[in-house]
């Protein structure tokens, strides 16, 4: 193993930590996709990929259901039987469209395959990110090969306790454009 991943590891673990003792989440999910919302690039967007949450991730279904109720089309990650990312539309965040998948995350029971290239926006989830707006996810490395090949505005969202000065990174390692925290905006400096 190298530093730089028993960093990550290290910082992933405590991460974790600082992300589920965050208080009033509903809350800060709540204004997390009000502001994303705003955003222009938002309005602007036809079609949008954004994560189901798992654990104490923000609760980005509020953006979703605006999103669907606005008329854009939304698709979502689905992790294939050979650990890749795929991507699915979906129609509708009602309880009967979903299933649970690997690592215990919803998916969509019918597949409406969707590839990268064909939405504007990506909404990121993370563990934590820097003021330079790199990202530490779980380190599957799945948003950052989606993010190295997909032709879209990437914006992380997160609660403001994630921030951290600077991240460990390696060349893999995709700065997101944008992240959006209960507290306002992150952008490239």
């Amino acid at each position: 193993m190298t530093d730089i991943t028993a960093q990550k590891a290290a910082l992933r673990a405590a991460m974790i930590v600082q992300r589920d003792n965050v208080s009033d989440r509903e809350w800060r999910s709540a204004r997390i996709c009000e502001l994303v919302q705003a955003l222009p690039l938002f309005i602007t967007a036809r079609s949008i990929h954004c994560y189901i949450p798992i654990r104490s991730e923000v609760d980005t279904r509020p953006l979703i259901a605006a999103a669907l109720k606005a008329g854009k089309a939304v698709a979502v990650p689905v992790i294939g039987s050979q650990q890749q990312l795929a991507h699915s539309w979906i129609e509708s965040l009602a309880s009967d469209f979903w299933e649970r998948g690997r690592f215990g995350t919803l998916q969509p029971r019918k597949m409406i395959p969707a590839q990268p290239g064909e939405w504007s926006v990506t909404i990121v989830p993370l563990l934590a990110f820097d003021r330079d707006l790199y990202r530490l996810g779980y380190g599957g490395g799945y948003y950052d090969r989606l993010l190295a090949t997909a032709p879209t505005i990437a914006v992380g969202v997160a609660f403001a306790a994630q921030e951290v000065a600077r991240l460990p990174r390696e060349s893999h390692d995709r700065q997101l454009d944008l992240v959006v925290c209960e507290d306002g905006l992150r952008q490239r400096r």
